[in-house]
């Protein structure tokens, strides 16, 4: 059952993050990542709220958790599309927009979490 769970919540977290990335980079333009690192920080976000939500303050089955946090945000962040951006990047000879990327993309969802952690405590 949890299998099925990650399975859909897979499939749903995809699904959002190609229309989120779309809509960010519509409105922000690919020459920089803007649309993965958007997914990225709201991913790190969400990751932290739900988690000490579903572990912490809800009694929750492990389908849910499993559908939540392996499937739906295991597949909305998109640390491999991270990954090949960056390295397009480099190859392009972009190495600060690389290094920016990053750094940018490590610390912001890094205090993302964070954040979500201390909202999830509050809620």
């Amino acid at each position: 059952m949890q299998a099925l769970a990650i399975a859909l919540g897979g499939a749903a977290g995809a699904l959002m993050r190609y229309w989120v990335s779309t809509a960010v980079y519509a409105w922000l333009g690919r020459g920089f990542p803007w649309g993965t690192l958007a997914v990225n920080v709201a991913g790190s976000l969400a990751m932290g709220v739900l988690y000490i939500l579903l572990l912490e303050r809800l009694t929750t089955g492990p389908e849910i958790r499993a559908f939540l946090l392996i499937g739906f945000l295991g597949a909305f962040t998109t640390f491999s599309t991270f990954s090949i951006e960056t390295f397009n990047l480099i190859e392009q000879a972009e190495i600060g927009k690389a290094l920016l990327n990053m750094g940018v993309s490590v610390l912001v969802c890094l205090l993302a979490a964070w954040g979500g952690v201390i909202l999830g405590r509050q809620l």
